[in-house]
Formats: C-alpha cells, sequence, structure tokens
C-alpha cells in the first residue's frame, strides 16, 4: 500500500473546485450535533470549522440547557435545541425530525454526554437513512458503533486513546507501527480513520496518509474539534479519505499561523481566526 505524506503540492491537486454559479447549498450542509452542560464550546469549534472550511449551511444540535451560550458565540450558528443534557433515544428521533434540510454530512460526539449506546447507534441509523455521510469524535467512538458503520464513508477522528476504546488495541509506539495498524484496521472495518498524534495518519485501508503540520501549541482545547469541523465540511465535497487528509494539512497549516502570531498562547479561537487565511490561497473558482 503506498503512502502519501501531505503538503502543498498535493493539497492543491486535492482542493475542490467552487463554480462561479454555485448557489447555498451547492457547497455543503453539515449537522454538527454534540455538547453537554460542561463541554459546550466543542460544537461550537466544530461548526465553525465547518464554515470556515467553505460549508454553506452548519445546523449544530446541542442540548437546550447551553442553547444560549452557544447562539451567542456566532450570528453564522443555526442552533438546534435538544431537550436533554444527554443524548438519548428520544433526542436522536427528535433530532432527525426537527432538521430544516437533509445534511450531506454530520458530524457527531464532539462535546457530548450519551445516555446509553442506543442513543448514539439510533442517531446514526437515522443519519444514515436519510444519506448523510457521517464523521464521529470524542464520545461517539465506542466499539458498539462499529457495526452500525462498517463499509460506510464514515470517518473517525480519534486520538490515542479513543483509538483503543474503539478498537480494543493500541495504535502502536512507533510510526511505523500507528501506519501499520490504523491501515489495517481501516480496511477490517470499511471506514476512514484520522489518528491524531504527533503525526496524523489517515487510512481508508485503500490508501494511507500522514500529516505533519502542526506544532506544540496545538495541544489546547478544541484543536481537534476545529478539525472535525474541517474534515466535515470538505467530505460534502470530496471523498472521506482525502477530505481527512486535507483537513488534517489545513488544520495544521492555519496552527502554525497562529503560532506565529501568538506563539505558546494560542486558543482554538485563533486557530478559526486562522483558518481562512491558510485556505484562501488554494481557492479555485471555475465557469
Amino acid at each position: 500500500m503506498a503512502l502519501v505524506t501531505i503538503n502543498l503540492p498535493l493539497a492543491k491537486k486535492l482542493v475542490p473546485p467552487r463554480k462561479m454559479s454555485s448557489k447555498k447549498g451547492d457547497n455543503g450542509t453539515v449537522l454538527v450535533s454534540g455538547g453537554s452542560r460542561f463541554y459546550h464550546g466543542a460544537p461550537v469549534f466544530t461548526s465553525m470549522g465547518a464554515l470556515r472550511a467553505g460549508t454553506d449551511l452548519v445546523y449544530t444540535a446541542v442540548p437546550r440547557s447551553v442553547l444560549t451560550e452557544v447562539r451567542c458565540f456566532s450570528p453564522a450558528l443555526i442552533v438546534l435545541p435538544l431537550p436533554d443534557d444527554k443524548l438519548t433515544v428520544g433526542a436522536a428521533i427528535r433530532l432527525s425530525a426537527m432538521l430544516p434540510k437533509k445534511p450531506d454530512v454530520a458530524a457527531v460526539g464532539m462535546g457530548m454526554s450519551i445516555a446509553k449506546p442506543d442513543a448514539i447507534i439510533t442517531l446514526v441509523r437515522r443519519l444514515k437513512e436519510m444519506g448523510a455521510k457521517i464523521l464521529l469524535d470524542a464520545s461517539a467512538l465506542m466499539p458498539q458503533i462499529l457495526p452500525e458503520i462498517a463499509e460506510t464513508e464514515t470517518v473517525v477522528t480519534p486520538h490515542a486513546g479513543e483509538y483503543k476504546r474503539l478498537f480494543g488495541e493500541d495504535a502502536g509506539s512507533t510510526e511505523k507501527e500507528r501506519i501499520a495498524n490504523v491501515s489495517n484496521i481501516a480496511r477490517k472495518h470499511g471506514i476512514t480513520i484520522l489518528l491524531k498524534g504527533p503525526t496524523d495518519v489517515i487510512s481508508d485501508g485503500k490508501c494511507t496518509g500522514i500529516n505533519r503540520t502542526h506544532n506544540c501549541a496545538m495541544t489546547v482545547g478544541g484543536t481537534g474539534d476545529v478539525l472535525a469541523g474541517i474534515t466535515a465540511g470538505l467530505m460534502c465535497k470530496i471523498p472521506p479519505f482525502e477530505a481527512a487528509l486535507l483537513a488534517a494539512y489545513f488544520n495544521g497549516l492555519a496552527g502554525n499561523l497562529a503560532f506565529n502570531r501568538v506563539g505558546l498562547h494560542m486558543t482554538s479561537t485563533d486557530l478559526l481566526e486562522d483558518l481562512p487565511v491558510a485556505m484562501k490561497r488554494f481557492d479555485v473558482i471555475i465557469k
């Protein structure tokens, strides 16, 4: 299996062009479902990451208890209220029914509290029935979900600990081991894995790539949520593996710009601020 390293020339080849005549919705609709009483920021970072990546519409579903806090972050967010602090089967059914528009991609799990595995299974199943591609992060990365997402255009975005929880085995202690393990597991389940770390490893079991574009200030909370949003936004337009590989690179470029500007004092809001600057030079408009 060929191994690629994402860099500027490859990124230019992967970036999807935008039609000059495009209208609202043509460039993607993303649903972000996450958040809890303690973690209201995570779905905000993901939603803003998707918007900054060029997505036309983003719906952000969060518990009613943090609705005001999420809405206050930006008027660009279309926020949908969920009745419970934890995702329940009932809340999952209600969310799928209240969506104003069917999403192209649904990013689920960031900052989310989940009552029981059946709740996330129900939500993913409903979203699949709508025809949405799925991205799972954080709390949604539980082993019970694997049969539901097998052989689908799903992306999972674990760090090493979440990887072990999801797949029941270590990702590996060396880069070589991580590349081999991620490739094998992705092939086994028929999904795309974006393993976050000092070197990001991305594989769909057929193609494997690595990303080394980032810095040590990006350990701050929320950078992975932004990454999930960029990935979801790009999944609206290009295949999951390419979207995950490109998103890791853009997230790193934005992180490097933020690091150059504020050093070790960056937050994920700095990352969001620099994301359009990082991506702008890759913009392609066609007739």
